[in-house]
């Protein structure tokens, strides 16, 4: 569990680059992409770890090998209201890398990535993509604290 959230703190230091490095000189989608990407590798390490709690404690058999599955066990296992919060923000960003998306003033200060989930526009920005990783990488830390590692 413990290399679990490692990779998952692994994950927060490239998408902190992305974000303060790579968008500062390529405001394009494609880095948008590369960042939620990486933000769900993140929740997959930290669902992963949740999991295996679980399994630890004996409140849970077997481990599944679907990520959506898991993510579902998590969201029915904790009562946690932030970690249901994170779980559905994860399952966002999974039909959002799915989803035929629109771009908006590429290369320019207020790139946009427009796109229909569930029949919800979702617009992903600078500003909300960074606001994002800091609740992410805050998730991460509560996980943490929560002596799964």
């Amino acid at each position: 569990m413990k290399e679990l959230m490692e990779n998952a703190r692994e994950e927060l230091k490239r998408i902190d680059h992305l974000i303060y490095v790579t968008l500062k000189y390529t405001r394009t989608v494609d880095v948008f992409l590369s960042i939620i990407e990486r933000m769900i590798n993140a929740y997959e390490f930290v669902v992963d770890a949740l999991i295996k709690k679980l399994v630890d404690e004996g409140k849970l058999m077997d481990k599944p090998d679907i990520p959506l599955a898991m993510a579902q066990i998590v969201l029915e296992s904790y009562d946690s209201k932030r970690i249901k919060k994170n779980i559905e923000k994860y399952l966002l960003f999974r039909k959002l890398r799915r989803a035929n998306y629109e771009k908006r003033n590429e290369f320019r200060r207020h790139v946009t990535m427009s796109a229909m989930v569930e029949g919800n526009l979702v617009e992903v920005d600078i500003d909300n993509i960074t606001e994002d990783f800091h609740k992410l990488k805050e998730f991460i830390e509560y996980i943490e604290k929560m002596h799964v590692i």
